[in-house]
């Protein structure tokens, strides 16, 4: 495990720079998840540490593997300086424990919610699973270990969360894609949904 997470931070700082700030949050009966914050000029990035130490397993199953199935961390990118976005760190932790504590697999395309908003006074109480492989590479591992994914996360507010579960994700893509939306802006509105 801890060499999966040592390879996994490596693999960040390597994409990412070197973190400013980092935070740790241990939920009851969960391994630790930390949250690394990396600065870019004017974007502010967000990473999870401790969600790839295992994999993620199908809740149907009788048994959990503990090699094999799919291994991810979460990213969020935001504007910086525009909202009070620091508060996303336990949130953000919430959400990398949730395959450990509710059994979920992690997966592009997927809505993941956290009750309440992102940071105070985000108009975002959830997030969209993006595609990995853009800003932090796929981390290969040893056989029989699957691949770590760094999955963006990108948030939506609630009336573009209903609309996704309606429509799919790609459709909400093609929609923020189409009307310019700045997915980094941590006060923007709503896309229209008409």
């Amino acid at each position: 495990m801890g060499d999966v997470l040592a390879l996994v931070e490596a693999r960040l700082r390597s994409a990412l720079g070197e973190p400013d700030a980092r935070a740790a949050v241990t939920f009851l009966g969960t391994d630790r998840i930390e949250v690394l914050r990396f600065v870019d000029g004017d974007v502010v990035r967000y990473a999870t540490l401790g969600m790839s130490a295992a994999p993620m397993t199908d809740p149907t199953a009788a048994l959990a593997d503990p090699v094999k199935g799919p291994r991810a961390e979460l990213v969020l990118s935001v504007r910086a300086g525009l909202a009070d976005t620091d508060k996303v760190l336990r949130p953000l932790a919430v959400l990398a424990a949730s395959p450990q504590v509710e059994g979920l697999i992690v997966a592009p395309g997927a809505s993941l919610d956290v009750g309440g908003p992102l940071w105070p006074g985000a108009p975002f109480s959830s997030v969209l699973v993006a595609e990995s492989g853009g800003l932090v590479e796929d981390l290969e591992l040893d056989e029989p270990l699957d691949p770590v994914r760094f999955l963006p996360l990108l948030p939506m507010t609630a009336n573009e969360a209903a609309w996704k579960r309606v429509k799919g994700a790609q459709e909400l893509q093609e929609r923020w894609l189409s009307y310019g939306t700045d997915l980094r802006d941590p006060l923007r509105a709503g896309v229209p949904l008409d």
